[in-house]
């Protein structure tokens, strides 16, 4: 095995609880879990180049996304400048991409390391490609992901029974998954491969001397009132939402409601944590409470866009709000939710339309002159309380560099803006690009005209608004269209899109040469990413993106109709970063990235973010030699605040549960650790039937498993039971447990799906052809309920007078059934009680052939070889139509990509698929969709 020898390393941890944690991950395998924004992704990449520069070695990180192992590649190849450590190699990407087999190979020879998929390395594992004892240690990120289903336990398992010296480190920065359930942290532990785990919450006695010992960054917390408008807004909302978790708790008695309050309410998660608690009893549940489900997730996201979008952007969300809510025709209004019904709803939309504009709009008023607002109406166009206290902080700034132009320390003079999302980065960059513009003067003096304001870009979105609802009855009438399709089952999707006819696509953007002719403003340039939609409801957000050409391609048009070909050096000049206004998104430790890389003096915190104000603290603790002021804005009293302080409660609650268990926890022993003659023990078949014999076989059990179907729990919960998994790419079949018996997995919205599209007659056909016990697998999830009726929901007519979806399906299973007569159905409840199965299947039968296996389903001289791992390109080629199962394999083995395939010519497809496959695949890539609409 490689060596494990320690080098001496210079490492980059400032902070006394940084080292501290380092300095236990070198000696001993241990969970570190670290209150966010403490610099978590910072020790993880020093403990990699402490073995990266000790060279030899085998490294294997686990459960990084794609922009952590960008940040951890960039930190290695800084460290290895710095220490010219030459040993060091920095970090590999293995990904589904590019990696070949044999490139992979050939890499885990070399050593190094690797940061790699879990689906690739569990395959990599059972094949032989990775042998795990020579593997040098494990780093697993996301520590709470590792549930006992979950691939990574499956990884950590093979990897503890293979290799007992080689180390494991864990990591997370997310305490609360860690407190749910019954002995959660020692479950997790066992999941994990570890014992002993490390806590650092931000009051842990090390962590606060670390960033309270020196000298702390200038916050001025700054509470900003709401206006009338906004708390009647807010008040109602949060009405609604008590009144429907009133009558979500009178309608399901019996469940843990402990949790289901108004503060919990206001969480990203707290729709999932109720349909969690209410998927057991699903099918039981009336429509009633489904419906009070789904608008629990509105009202929250209504709260949310009341705080970020403007008002007059918030008025025309709550419109396609009120359309999407409406009913279809015929219809009954009990149908609509309960919500609506209250007075409190007629609060929301009445005042949300008196904060854009007063008077009584008609549609003859807005055709008479689409350019201009008509003279009924009265503008309002209230501005939100943060813009203007925006703009006085950055006038104090500019005073202040002023007066002090010259830095006396390491930190830039830019100016940076945190805001919750890209949404908002793009409000603010077009308000301080707009603050000083006056349509007209008015006679007004020049000082006047310099006071900022919003009221040019509000009064340009509200012209954008008046044209929105100039065709808002053709929108909703092609809304209720397409609810009425859904109603009768209709496929055809083009009818539904016919409102969109002429349009480019909703996200086609201009391209604008250099910054056009912009509204003149602040003498700093401002930076920052454009985003058009959140991650709103899909149907609201898709349909407010359908309607109507955004603000942002409105003033696009107007720039390019004056965008001359002279001064380009005005466009393209390199700003000092002294005169740089950054608007920048939170996205989590990347955060850590940009206040190094930009070293801003000032930083303006939008709206309230607690993993950044750790981060700062980080930073500044970091940096004694660079000061920072920090601007710290929120809306007294608005569940923005609430959401805030909620979120910093509930995970110092979550450590102090942690603590609380770790002190009377047990010592976690793992199954992998089992005496070998235990193990022997385990494979004594006791099963005595017709006169046999008591028999013991040093062989374990052996399932052959399609490599695809390690997207799902039950490989890993197979090999828990001793069996082993042998991944192999199959043609027929996912699952095959002896010679005869070949099993086709399907979990139940697969299988709704692949009666739709025909793919489960053509599986079933060629199981039937090639095994004697073709077997149908339908699995359901362990936590919801053994009935088709909760998937009703996945069909649109379900509720809509349509034809019932468990009724359908078992309609159609009948018709296999009757179709292929020896074909049997097995219900599976869960992933749980199907291992159970299979292994009651294997009993007293012969071991299935992986070989066999891979060859059965293949063509006269088709090489298995050629088309083992390429599962993501397949993946895409079946959703192509004309691409079938049969003709798959031609077209993976003839054709090098999909981009070749995309740009072949009709007569070289129908030679390798045939000429009506051809025409179809040909028409797929070379249709215009335009024409659609």
């Amino acid at each position: 095995m490689p060596s494990n020898e320690k080098a001496p390393v210079k490492l980059s941890l400032p902070l006394e609880f940084q080292q501290d944690i380092f300095k236990e991950l070198r000696d001993e395998d241990e969970l570190v879990l670290l209150a966010r924004g403490l610099g978590l992704l910072r020790i993880v990449t020093n403990l990699l180049h402490s073995y990266d520069a000790a060279g030899n070695n085998l490294i294997l990180l686990v459960g990084a996304d794609e922009r952590e192992n960008v940040w951890i590649g960039e930190a290695l190849a800084e460290h290895a400048a710095i220490s010219m450590s030459p040993n060091a190699r920095g970090l590999s990407l293995v990904n589904t991409d590019i990696m070949s087999v044999g490139t992979r190979e050939k890499m885990y020879t070399q050593g190094g390391i690797f940061s790699i998929t879990s689906r690739i390395l569990i395959v990599d594992f059972l094949s032989g490609l990775l042998d795990p004892a020579t593997v040098t240690g494990v780093v697993v990120l996301h520590a709470e992901r590792v549930v006992a289903t979950s691939l990574e336990a499956f990884i950590l398992r093979i990897y503890r029974q293979k290799n007992k010296v080689g180390f494991l480190k864990a990591f997370s920065d997310s305490p609360e998954p860690f407190t749910t359930g019954f002995s959660p942290l020692a479950n997790m532990m066992k999941n994990l491969f570890l014992q002993k785990p490390s806590l650092y919450p931000r009051f842990h006695v090390t962590v606060a001397k670390s960033l309270e010992g020196r000298k702390k960054a200038e916050v001025i917390e700054l509470e900003v009132p709401m206006t009338e408008g906004m708390k009647d807004i807010q008040n109602a909302v949060l009405e609604c939402v008590t009144v429907s978790i009133s009558e979500l708790k009178k309608g399901n008695t019996g469940l843990d409601m402990e949790d289901w309050t108004v503060d919990s309410a206001l969480h990203k998660n707290f729709d999932a944590i109720v349909r969690r608690q209410l998927d057991p009893v699903w099918h039981r549940t009336s429509f009633r409470t489904r419906q009070i489900v789904r608008d629990l997730s509105l009202l929250r996201t209504i709260l949310h866009a009341l705080l970020t979008y403007d008002a007059v952007n918030f008025n025309r969300y709550l419109d396609t709000v009120l359309a999407a809510s409406q009913p279809p025709p015929g219809s009954t209004r009990m149908n609509q939710s309960p919500w609506l019904f209250l007075d409190a709803a007629h609060t929301i939309f009445d005042t949300a339309k008196r904060r854009v504009y007063t008077g009584k709009v008609t549609s003859a008023d807005l055709n008479a002159n689409p350019n201009a607002v008509p003279d009924s109406l009265h503008p309002v166009l209230e501005e939100f309380p943060k813009w203007a206290l925006l703009a006085e902080i950055l006038e104090e700034i500019e005073q202040d560099t002023y007066f002090n132009p010259i830095i006396q320390d390491g930190s830039n003079g830019s100016i940076l803006i945190m805001c919750g999302d890209q949404d908002t980065c793009r409000q603010l960059r077009e308000y301080l690009q707009t603050i000083h513009v006056q349509e007209e003067s008015n006679g007004e003096d020049e000082d006047t005209k310099r006071t900022p304001s919003a009221a040019f870009m509000m009064r340009r979105k509200l012209r954008n608004y008046l044209a929105w609802k100039r065709d808002f009855s053709r929108v909703s009438t092609s809304l209720f269209a397409e609810n009425q399709k859904a109603i009768n089952g209709a496929t055809d999707q083009r009818g539904a899109q016919g409102g969109n006819r002429g349009k480019a696509p909703p996200n086609k953007r201009r391209r604008v040469r250099g910054g056009g002719n912009a509204a003149s403003g602040p003498s700093r340039t401002f930076t920052g990413s454009i985003h058009t939609a959140g991650d709103r409801d899909a149907h609201i957000a898709s349909l407010m993106a359908e309607l109507q050409p955004t603000e942002l391609e409105a003033m696009q048009k107007v720039e390019i109709g004056s965008d001359p070909l002279n001064n380009m050096e005005d466009y393209y000049e390199l700003y000092d970063m002294n005169e740089l206004i950054i608007i920048h998104p939170y996205e989590g430790d990347m955060d850590e990235h940009v206040l190094e890389e930009v070293k801003p003096r000032y930083v303006i915190m939008y709206e309230p973010d607690a993993a950044f104000i750790r981060r700062i603290e980080v930073y500044r603790s970091s940096h004694t030699d660079r000061n920072i002021k920090v601007y710290f804005m929120y809306y007294g009293g608005s569940v923005e605040e609430q959401r805030y302080l909620s979120a910093v409660r509930r995970e110092k609650d979550a450590f102090t549960k942690l603590i609380r268990e770790r002190g009377n926890m047990a010592l976690t022993l793992n199954s992998a650790n089992l005496d070998p003659q235990e193990s022997f023990l385990r494979t004594i078949n006791t099963r005595i039937a017709g006169g046999g014999r008591l028999t013991a076989t040093a062989d374990p059990p052996r399932v052959v498993v399609d490599v695809r179907e390690f997207r799902s729990s039950l490989p890993s919960l197979l090999h828990g039971r001793s069996i082993v998994v042998v991944p192999c790419m199959l043609t027929v079949g996912d699952y095959i447990l002896t010679p005869n018996i070949c099993i086709e997995r399907k979990s139940v919205s697969d299988l709704i799906g692949s009666f739709a599209n025909g793919r489960l007659y053509n599986q079933v056909e060629t199981m039937m052809e090639h095994y004697k016990s073709p077997m149908l697998l339908i699995e359901f999830d362990a936590n919801k309920s053994f009935t088709l009726e909760p998937f009703a929901d996945l069909h649109p007519s379900s509720n809509s007078g349509g034809p019932n979806t468990a009724t359908d399906v078992q309609s159609k299973l009948v018709l296999l059934t009757l179709a292929f007569p020896r074909l049997r159905i097995i219900w599976s409840s869960s992933p749980y009680q199907t291992a159970e199965i299979f292994s009651e299947l294997k009993k007293q039968q012969d071991e299935p052939d992986p070989v066999k296996a891979v060859n059965i389903g293949l063509e006269p001289g088709e090489d298995a070889e050629a088309r083992t791992f390429s599962q993501v390109p397949q993946d895409m080629l079946r959703a192509v139509p004309g691409v079938t199962e049969k003709n798959l394999v031609p077209l993976t083995l003839e054709v090098t990509s999909i981009i070749e395939l995309a740009n072949m010519e009709e007569e070289e497809i129908s030679k390798i698929v045939g000429k009506e496959a051809g025409r179809r695949i040909w028409r797929f890539f070379n249709r215009n969709v335009y024409d659609d609409y």
